[in-house]
């Protein structure tokens, strides 16, 4: 399956830029989540490279072909770029059958493509299927009912969906009747032989004309394939749609109608009609948001499968980041069209780019807490938190905060000295929806979910700590104090609020136990996946763990 490469990629309107400068590279084989908040972008990411949008700069590449670009003026239509749409509205024909749905756009299908001899291939498959006529028979016997009738179309699927052939197939494999045949395997032989009889003589016309039928009865001549632009025949149409529906489990629903499906069976047949023409690529824009709860969970294990299965490469939008975090091999997370960090999902939860990051990605939310303080001599960081409580910041690895300042510093003055040549440029735009910086959350009493709007003048001493809610451990012996403000048990687990003075931390805590409100608790943060962020950039700066300093 191909790469998806996409460089410098801007889209504007006037001055607003959905997608301001993105460069990504999709791999082979991977499954991709655009995910961000409503608005940011990701959507339009998905549209640009599918060919729906047109970016304002930038190239797209697709498998090492050019299918954008804006200096060149090159930009191929989404038909060309042999992708598939999966959207969240089904947009299935009401009046059209399952079967019919998904073989409508094969019906359309217009491209240079090999011949074959569809006869030829299907004798020699029915010869192998009638190596053993006894299952033939058992599977016929399967669809008879108490009174011992025959269900022909039953059989059609059965033999459909176990030999893997086309209902034409299947049906001359029934018309032979072997199952009302006293004598099986003498039938099955003399079926055989005017079947071989056939294919010598197909194979001998062949000859006469100086061509000859290879694998997969694909006619040759001069060693190649012969080839034209035709549309795809029935056997092919049908091949095809069975095959996609074995994959996505409809098989049994081909001639029912939209109408007649679930929410669940009719998410199967849109996905199965994007798989039918065998997109390069498979793009989908939020296709589960219309399902409830359990069957959105089911559809995640679905698309997981479906992935493996068809090794294509998957790319897909979503605000969930649940979904995002369960599905993807990447997750490219995007704020205000910019890119914020594009890396796997469990290094996006674990050692996101910046807060915004750490703060989108994980529920419950992160706990992000100032902190104020400086390095010590043995590489730790002296902190006070939470309205004067002394702790020890221990880096995992030997970081020197004074470097990493100076090349934050540096890193700043070089992006903004790119704005300014960029300013200068011939037709450039002012980006009109500015970046601003993330305005990170913290809990209080008074003040619950409380956003800091007020002008501060932070320093180079003041830092962030990011705990995840399950980094908590409720213990007699633990060196914090607090109050239980709020719990909320699900069986497995509870969600509580833990007060401290003013504040409000969340935490997970494992296990079916019970915490009444106002109790008071001893808790620890021993986990080495505590963060530490730059206050001032709100960048990542490393992970550690915290001790109390009495």
């Amino acid at each position: 399956m191909p790469k998806i490469q996409l460089k410098n990629i801007t889209k504007r309107w006037g001055k607003f830029y959905a997608v301001d400068n993105l460069s990504l590279d999709v791999e082979d084989n991977s499954f991709i989540t655009l995910l961000g908040p409503s608005g940011c972008g990701k959507t339009t990411i998905l549209r640009m490279i599918a060919g729906l949008e047109t970016p304002t700069t930038g190239q797209i590449y697709i498998d090492g072909k050019v299918v954008f670009d804006s200096e060149r003026g090159i930009n191929l239509p989404a038909n060309d770029r042999k992708v598939g749409f999966l959207f969240q509205n089904y947009a299935l024909w009401p009046n059209m059958t399952v079967y019919q749905n998904i073989s409508f756009g094969l019906s359309n299908v217009k491209e240079d493509l090999p011949t074959y001899d569809y006869e030829h291939r299907n004798n020699k498959r029915l010869i192998e299927i009638l190596q053993d006529p006894r299952k033939v028979v058992e599977l016929t016997n399967e669809s008879r009912d108490k009174k011992g009738k025959l269900n022909k179309d039953i059989v059609h699927l059965i033999f459909i969906d176990e030999y893997k052939i086309s209902q034409y197939t299947a049906k001359d494999l029934f018309d032979f009747k072997l199952h009302d045949s006293p004598d099986v395997q003498t039938k099955a032989a003399s079926i055989i032989k005017d079947l071989e009889a056939k294919i010598r003589s197909s194979e001998e016309g062949y000859q006469k004309k100086g061509q000859s039928l290879g694998e997969n009865s694909a006619i040759v001549e001069n060693n190649q394939i012969v080839t034209k632009v035709r549309k795809l025949s029935k056997e092919e149409i049908d091949l095809r749609v069975r095959q996609v529906a074995r994959t996505v489990k409809i098989g049994m629903f081909m001639d029912r109608y939209p109408s007649e499906l679930s929410g669940g069976q009719q998410q199967r047949v849109a996905i199965a009609r994007t798989l039918a023409p065998e997109p390069a690529v498979l793009f989908m824009d939020e296709p589960l948001s219309n399902l409830d709860a359990k069957l959105r969970l089911e559809m995640r294990y679905e698309l997981q499968r479906l992935h493996v299965e068809t090794g294509s490469t998957f790319v897909y939008v979503t605000h969930d980041q649940m979904e995002a975090m369960t599905l993807a091999t990447k997750i490219c997370l995007v704020d205000n069209g910019i890119l914020q960090q594009y890396a796997a999902p469990l290094t996006v939860y674990n050692k996101p780019n910046n807060i915004f990051v750490g703060d989108f990605v994980g529920s419950p939310s992160i706990n992000f807490i100032e902190a104020e303080g400086r390095q010590n001599n043995e590489g730790n960081i002296d902190l006070s938190i939470l309205n004067n409580i002394n702790v020890t910041f221990k880096p995992n690895q030997d970081v020197s905060i004074d470097t990493w300042l100076r090349e934050r510093d540096t890193e700043e003055s070089l992006k903004q000295a790119r704005l300014d040549e960029l300013s200068k440029e011939k037709g450039y735009v002012e980006k009109e929806n500015k970046d601003v910086k993330f305005q990170y959350h913290i809990d209080k009493i008074e003040e619950h979910s409380f956003v800091r709007q007020e002008e501060e003048t932070i320093t180079n001493a003041d830092f962030v700590l990011g705990v995840r809610p399950e980094l908590f451990e409720i213990n007699e012996d633990g060196a914090l104090d607090g109050i239980i403000h709020g719990a909320m048990p699900t069986g497995m687990e509870s969600t509580i609020k833990i007060r401290i003075g003013d504040f409000l931390l969340t935490a997970v805590i494992f296990g079916n136990h019970t915490y009444p409100l106002g109790k008071e608790i001893k808790f620890d943060i021993t986990s080495d996946a505590i963060m530490l962020f730059d206050r001032k950039s709100g960048k990542y700066i490393t992970s550690g763990t915290l001790e109390i300093r009495q």
